[in-house]
């Protein structure tokens, strides 16, 4: 299929990245890249989806691969998976017959391989400079999600309306589980037999790199998990805690020790931030040198420094975050660097990712969370009209207008970087704004 049409059908289908911040598909295919990545390494712990997902739809995923591939002349077709992910790669096996031309590249399990940065090198050997874009090099990365979602709107003509989400933690019965677009977390706990504690706290996301999120907040096309845990956990007071606080705890106990930056994922392969120097001048309140507060912009908030290698339980991560925050919204931007050499003591500081899940204490959750066919009934969706980088997508339903899954209910002016919303359900249109569209939910 001609390069421009597929880019029509995505954007109308409404596919962006499952996950991160949710990239526009169609905006990343580029007749620069040589190579496609297919991601498939699960960063954050406890996730299961992308690996099942594979398993269960291998050959409409490599299909759709190959497709990718074949419409920006990419000579190079790669999946990037986790070496542990034996019934995925049983699956990838069996379709080796019918996509010779697709590598797999199997990995070890280190956090934060699923990083496209970290990906990239681990796949290709090729570095992306810090503030470039993963094209510079000639790659592009999709996850595995997003292929299936592009693989149904070329094939199906089925646009992104429903998610995979990976529900663990304190629940009765961990699960992965596709469910409508705008449902609440609460009826996806309710759905893995509800929580196993009286106070539960949950995060949108995995342990590390998810925020903490309200029962009532709803599922996005970036949504991949649901983690439920006590509120007294680790890993909730970690990400509970007050800013002002951790700057003068980090004034108060700071040693200057830099593990935070001898660990740092970026660093390791040669991007400049520097938790470390940034921290000397947050503890001391001096900044003799602007570069470690500047290049804040190319930490990818990871999350190593904060939770797992600061031996004194500090917040690098966080007071980067927040500086970062700042910058963006004095209207700094990173300027591309050349990247410093990888570093030779990667090879032995990486992250493996089962000692990062002791180090959290999420060993008694890391469960399989099978994926399950089950149907959940809810009343009414809640679909946000802005589930992507770029502008958000604008209404053209009305109140009381009766729609049907899969309908447009949103549009975007084609010169605007976004994508296309669609109903999950058939329902009534209740309310209508800026912000999202509810759908009362009509029939079984």
């Amino acid at each position: 299929m001609e390069l421009g049409k597929i880019k029509d059908l995505l954007k109308k289908g409404g596919v962006v990245g499952a996950g991160g911040a949710g990239f526009p598909s169609y905006a990343k295919l580029d007749k620069r890249a040589d190579t496609i990545v297919l991601n498939c390494a699960e960063c954050e712990p406890l996730l299961r989806l992308h690996r099942q997902v594979l398993e269960r739809n291998a050959f409409e995923i490599l299909t759709a691969l190959r497709e990718v591939g074949g419409a920006v002349g990419a000579k190079n077709l790669i999946v990037g998976i986790k070496a542990s992910y034996k019934a995925a790669l049983e699956a990838l096996e069996a379709q080796k017959e019918n996509f010779p031309d697709i590598k797999i590249s199997k990995m070890q399990s280190f956090y934060p391989t699923g990083d496209e940065i970290i990906l990239i090198y681990e796949t290709t050997g090729r570095v992306v400079n810090p503030g470039a874009l993963p094209i510079s090099v000639g790659v592009t990365v999709y996850n595995v999600e997003t292929m299936l979602g592009i693989y149904n709107v070329l094939h199906k003509n089925k646009p992104v309306t429903e998610k995979y989400v990976t529900v663990t933690g304190e629940v009765k019965t961990p699960i992965t589980v596709k469910v409508p677009i705008g449902i609440t977390f609460k009826e996806l706990v309710e759905a893995a037999g509800g929580a196993t504690v009286k106070d539960a706290a949950y995060i949108n996301g995995g342990p590390m790199m998810g925020s903490i999120a309200s029962p009532y907040d709803v599922v996005t096309k970036t949504t991949n998990a649901v983690l439920v845990l006590p509120k007294d956990h680790y890993v909730i007071i970690r990400k509970t805690a007050n800013i002002s606080i951790d700057i003068k705890r980090a004034m108060g106990a700071c040693c200057q020790c830099r593990m935070c930056t001898d660990l740092c994922p970026r660093h390791l392969i040669g991007h400049p931030i520097n938790p470390g120097e940034f921290m000397r001048s947050a503890s001391s309140g001096v900044v003799r040198d602007t570069a470690p507060m500047l290049d804040t912009m190319y930490c990818s908030q990871c999350g190593v420094c904060e939770m797992y290698a600061c031996s004194q339980n500090l917040s690098p991560r966080t007071l980067i975050g927040a500086y970062k925050a700042g910058l963006r919204k004095e209207g700094v931007k990173p300027q591309e660097k050349q990247a410093a050499p990888v570093l030779k003591a990667r090879a032995y500081r990486r992250v493996p990712t089962y000692r990062l899940v002791t180090r959290l204490g999420l060993g008694k959750y890391d469960l399989p969370a099978p994926c399950k066919n089950i149907k959940i009934n809810t009343d009414k969706v809640k679909i946000k009209l802005s589930q992507h980088i770029g502008a958000s997508a604008v209404p053209c339903v009305k109140e009381g207008e009766k729609v049907m899954a899969g309908q447009v209910i949103a549009t975007l002016d084609e010169k605007n970087l976004g994508a296309y919303i669609h109903a999950s359900v058939d329902g009534i249109v209740e309310n209508v704004n800026d912000k999202f569209v509810i759908i009362v939910r009509e029939g079984d």
